[in-house]
């Protein structure tokens, strides 16, 4: 089994043109000054050995100047395993999660649902196995709650995900595990904000 970090991931999805958010990467202070992306910010930590970001505080939310920047990043630094931080623009949207799992009886499964931090404690998501029709995707949607808060242009936009997420799985039958959260949704777009990925 490979593990990506969130960078390695991000990258791999970039390659298959998925739409990212604006990325940066720092590995000290005085880099900060270099970042051409508008506030307001988001700073994660990086680490090849960190899984779970939010849960260790390792993600901070709107950032608004080069002063809370560097505060941020003092406070990033110290945690263990800390290997660099990553700058994103802060994307306004609904959370979704998007995930796949090669299950060893059914092959590729898919879990769509409401992402962000809350996923685990909320649970309103919804599974199928691949490949999926456009009448399962539709129905992998409608079976959550999130659903109803989508508009119709939103929805699209999701349904052209699950749609590239098929066509990744298939071009790469060695993924083990693909996580998306959050997929920031909008009327214009559906931006990948945090991904993990694993290669058999």
């Amino acid at each position: 089994m490979k593990q990506f970090t969130e960078k390695e991931a991000e990258s791999f999805l970039e390659k298959n043109k998925f739409q990212i958010a604006k990325r940066a990467f720092v590995k000290n202070k005085k880099d900060l000054l270099k970042i051409k992306i508008p506030f307001p910010w988001v700073m994660k930590i990086s680490s090849s050995k960190i899984m779970h970001k939010a849960k260790l505080g390792g993600v901070i939310l709107d950032i608004e100047s080069i002063e809370q920047a560097e505060q941020s990043y003092s406070q990033l630094s110290k945690i263990q395993f800390f290997e660099e931080a990553i700058i994103q623009e802060m994307i306004r949207g609904k959370e979704i999660v998007i995930g796949i799992k090669n299950t060893p009886e059914f092959g590729h499964a898919i879990m769509f649902g409401k992402g962000g931090t809350s996923v685990e404690k909320e649970k309103d998501v919804s599974f199928r196995i691949l490949p999926l029709r456009d009448k399962d995707i539709s129905e992998i949607i409608k079976e959550t709650k999130v659903s109803q808060d989508l508009t119709e242009k939103e929805t699209k936009n999701i349904q052209n995900i699950i749609k590239k997420i098929q066509i990744l799985i298939k071009n790469n039958p060695k993924i083990q595990e693909l996580d998306i959260n959050p997929l920031l949704v909008n009327e214009k777009h559906a931006i990948v904000a945090d991904a993990r990925l694993v290669f058999k």
